[in-house]
């Protein structure tokens, strides 16, 4: 196996005992150093918003916690309509404090369930926020975006990817171990990091129905987050 595999595993062997939190819970307590923590991908974040068309005027950002990549596309677009959706109120209060002045629309509540309406935004991007669920999960998502997206409309995901087949089994195959031990329904979102290989997200992508969905690339620093791209 690659040295990525059996660094994750022997991580996964260290911290095997440690309880699983939930998704919202997980965020609320850790508000005041997430930005500090995710400071390292501010690159992805303006590549993210260099990528928007120029034409762009309504945007919805799924997961979009304190609005990181909000700070880079507020900065190209500073007329911007903008819904933000996040489980964490705490977070979001702390976008709506950065860009009160704003047109910003935000929405606590779990994105999987919210009514995204039909062909409202002419974009929307999802960065870091769905390497949690199974490839089926994330394909009914997928159909929801496609249909709140405006003809022509533009999707883009930033997200880390599992390196081979046998990561992506093997997080899996750890997370339902740990929510047994635990007691935790299917249904109740934790975070424990499953990302699906690059394949695997695409195929989810594509059978959305997007007929243009594409790998834009990966920075040089970074080999396990790709950029993707994906229009209606």
């Amino acid at each position: 196996m690659d040295q990525n595999y059996q660094e994750l595993k022997e991580w996964l062997e260290a911290t095997k005992d440690q309880p699983l939190e939930t998704m919202a819970g997980f965020f609320d307590a850790r508000t005041d150093d997430y930005e500090e923590h995710m400071i390292h991908w501010k690159r992805h974040y303006q590549w993210m918003a260099e990528l928007l068309p120029a034409s762009v005027k309504s945007l919805l950002d799924i997961g979009c916690g304190t609005g990181l990549e909000l700070d880079c596309v507020f900065r190209r677009f500073p007329l911007l309509q903008v819904t933000g959706i996040d489980l964490s109120e705490q977070m979001l209060s702390k976008l709506r404090q950065k860009h009160s002045d704003k047109a910003l629309t935000l929405v606590c509540d779990d994105y999987f369930l919210w009514n995204m309406g039909t062909e409202c935004f002419d974009a929307v991007i999802s960065f870091e926020t769905l390497h949690h669920f199974r490839a089926e999960k994330k394909t009914a998502l997928f159909q929801k975006i496609y249909r709140c997206l405006k003809p022509g409309g533009v999707y883009l995901e930033c997200d880390y990817v599992a390196s081979s087949q046998a990561i992506e089994d093997m997080v899996f195959a750890e997370c339902e171990r740990r929510r047994k031990r635990d007691n935790i329904p299917d249904d109740v979102f934790v975070h424990f990091d499953t990302p699906l290989t690059l394949e695997h997200e695409m195929n989810a992508i594509k059978s959305a129905g997007f007929p243009i969905a594409e790998l834009v690339g990966f920075l040089p620093e970074d080999d396990h987050t790709p950029m993707i791209r994906a229009i209606k």
